[in-house]
């Protein structure tokens, strides 16, 4: 007879109330069978003996010493990089990877001597090379180059490819306390992107002189890529610049091949025709720039101040940008040179003839690169910053005239026309405007601190 029969005899009453218990449920029913079930100590105990072949001890030990010491190391080529100095960067000795590094046409091309190549090396635990790669991208043109070294068993052998790189979006803010290029380096922002959304509020903002602390800035912008490193900035998708306290706001927008294609402000590389626009579909490609000076980091403002002896407007004259000799002065508009040559107190001089009777000059310059009579474009460059004429120092003298009076060229560039989207393309583009405006809010919050 079982232990379960022989206790359901033994206590016939106490079972049963257990099975009543256990049929109305509730906690008690997992320790009512718990107890029915037989004691552990009576059940039978049976130990079964398996021999086990182990894996031999030099195959064991070659396979964890293969997987474990495969050693990988990047850093970014420099102008004085001979083989032996990278490799040793790197932190590889391999004399015989030195000097086909030394030898191969490849590698002397395309990498030794060359600055800001990204290089991903693998090594064995012998610190001896197995494969180096350098990347980078020689044109704005969505592709990158790729420079591997590989050993074989026969030896090392290189190899060049070009590849398209892929597109990734990143967000990013900043707050004004000192410059621009100040700021988006604080936000780890690439020079490229600052330089960018400069020229992206060129009509609406002087950032030579207009900048104030406490301004602030959101940006959506495109990292290019090369196998999954980052190889150089793309443009800005998207940015909102708000400068004394007034907010202006841009997005990257092409038209459509077809009427059925629908437009995009997510991330990628595409070099068809686009432009600017505000968020309500005007471009942002106004007739005049609010500056005559290219935007760098040697300009970024607030530190560019008046001339010296004026320090402020004067009504006939115009404005002063303090800038080093040799910066470059452009063109705020499209025109005709009408004057290019030297002219009492200005010095060296070129004078742009627009249109509805607009004209601006460029004075005090140390070089002139247009002649009389020639047509120029918006934002070309027209000579360089000097001190010729009557000048303390380096500076552009600037006037913008209508009709010969002299009026302010940034409330000129400001209320110069803006195109709008053609009307076939506005609905595709208020869903990718819908889209920017929750982009530039996520970049908000991720505003960073004050640059001192």
């Amino acid at each position: 007879m079982s232990l379960a029969a022989q206790r359901v005899q033994q206590h016939p009453r106490r079972v049963l109330a257990i099975v009543a218990a256990l049929l109305m449920g509730g906690t008690g029913a997992t320790f009512a069978v718990a107890n029915l079930a037989p004691d552990a100590a009576d059940l039978p105990v049976r130990t079964i003996v398996e021999a086990v072949q182990a894996l031999p001890a030099p195959e064991l030990t070659a396979a964890t010493h293969t997987e474990a010491l495969r050693l990988y190391r990047s850093d970014v080529s420099r102008s004085a990089d001979t083989a032996e100095i990278l490799l040793k960067r790197l932190g590889v000795v391999d004399p015989a990877a030195a000097a086909f590094l030394r030898a191969d046409t490849l590698v002397q091309q395309n990498l030794m001597g060359r600055t800001g190549r990204n290089v991903t090396l693998e090594a064995n635990g012998d610190n001896s090379l197995l494969k180096l790669s350098a990347r980078w991208s020689p044109e704005d043109d969505g592709m990158f180059k790729r420079l591997s070294v590989t050993k074989t068993a026969e030896g090392f052998v290189s190899r060049l490819e070009t590849l398209p790189m892929t597109a990734s979006s990143r967000l990013a803010s900043g707050t004004i306390a000192s410059s621009l290029f100040a700021a988006t380096d604080e936000a780890r922002i690439p020079d490229a992107i600052a330089i960018q959304l400069a020229e992206i509020f060129s009509g609406d903002i002087d950032f030579h002189r207009a900048l104030r602390k406490g301004d602030r800035f959101s940006v959506v912008y495109e990292t290019l890529e090369g196998d999954g490193e980052p190889l150089r900035a793309g443009r800005v998708l998207s940015a909102e610049f708000v400068n004394a306290g007034k907010s202006f706001e841009a997005m990257w927008f092409q038209e459509p091949a077809t009427s059925g294609a629908v437009a995009s402000s997510t991330a990628s590389h595409n070099l068809t025709k686009g432009g600017y626009y505000n968020l309500a579909g005007e471009s942002l490609r106004r007739a005049y720039l609010a500056s005559p000076l290219e935007f760098s980091r040697v300009s970024s403002g607030f530190k560019m101040r008046f001339h010296p002896i004026l320090q402020t407007w004067r009504a006939h004259l115009g404005v002063d940008y303090a800038a080093p000799t040799g910066t470059a002065v452009r063109s705020v508009g499209d025109g005709t040179v009408e004057f290019a040559g030297v002219q009492n107190g200005f010095g060296n001089v070129v004078m742009v003839k627009h249109r509805n009777n607009h004209t601006t000059v460029y004075a005090h310059l140390s070089k002139i690169f247009v002649k009389q009579g020639q047509s120029i474009g918006q934002g070309q460059n027209v000579g360089a910053v000097g001190a010729t004429g009557w000048a303390t120092g380096p500076h552009l003298h600037f006037e913008f005239r209508v009709n010969g009076a002299h009026f302010d060229p940034l409330t000129i560039a400001r209320q110069s026309e803006a195109i709008p989207v053609a009307a076939a393309f506005k609905p595709a583009f208020n869903t990718a405007a819908a889209q920017v405006r929750a982009q530039l809010a996520a970049a908000a919050t991720m505003q960073s601190g004050n640059v001192q």
